[in-house]
């Protein structure tokens, strides 16, 4: 299983706690961060669907995991820039048929104190793990799904065997 990460830079310290959570996670699972996971970094969350699209189209992935945090300042853009990006992960996955897994949160009155940080660090460290159980099964299955349509494309497209003109 190759799977890639996409993270938004904007507050990078959270997120690197649910990309690790996640990570980890993965191990449990047999992945191996260094060479089974490629991990890729963006502006902010409204890059992710992009990147999300390169990658699926490089069929060198068998799932994307996106991580970001946008929230709320006050005004309501949060809600139209959470929107679109989940709208676009959406599409990607629609049209490539390559799985796009969202950790990407909007906290509601999110605060940059101490409490605040605490407990969206142990939030993140929650939904780290979680996207990572979900993409490993989601992919698995795929998988599952995919190999008997493989097998009988390849015994249809494989030359069939040449017979003795004795028969």
């Amino acid at each position: 299983m190759k799977l890639a990460t996409i993270s938004a830079s904007w507050h990078r310290d959270l997120l690197n706690v649910a990309k690790a959570s996640c990570v980890s996670r993965l191990a449990e699972y047999g992945i191996d961060a260094d060479s089974d996971i490629d991990d890729f970094n963006v502006p902010g969350s409204l890059e992710i669907p992009l990147m999300a699209l390169k990658l699926a189209k490089s069929s060198n992935y068998d799932g994307i995991i996106a991580f970001g945090l946008i929230v709320d300042g006050g005004i309501y853009r949060h809600d139209f820039v959470a929107s679109a990006v989940i709208d676009g992960l959406m599409r990607v996955q629609l049209d490539t048929e390559v799985p796009v897994f969202s950790c990407v949160l909007t906290p509601h009155q999110f605060h940059e104190h101490s409490d605040h940080v605490r407990f969206y660090q142990d939030h993140l460290a929650k939904k780290g793990a979680e996207v990572a159980e979900s993409a490993f099964s989601f992919v698995t299955q795929l998988a599952e799904q995919d190999a008997p349509n493989r097998s009988l494309q390849s015994s249809q497209n494989s030359t069939p065997p040449v017979r003795d003109s004795e028969d």
